[in-house]
């Protein structure tokens, strides 16, 4: 993931920051407790594609 692209990304639905996840390919908003997926090697920053994240993954572990 390009780090250009990652500082102007923010997350569609609270517009806060979303992080990068490398082993899922995916981009993390831990605010909104959803994850929206990178298909080859672009962010589909959908409400309708975003997978609602775990407890764990919510605290970070």
């Amino acid at each position: 993931m390009d780090k250009k692209l990652l500082a102007i990304l923010a997350c569609p639905l609270c517009k806060g920051e979303v992080n990068y996840d490398r082993d899922r390919e995916e981009l993390i908003c831990r605010a909104d407790g959803v994850a929206y997926p990178i298909r080859d090697g672009i962010p589909v920053m959908l409400e309708t594609e975003a997978r609602t994240l775990s407890t764990d993954e919510k605290l970070g572990k």
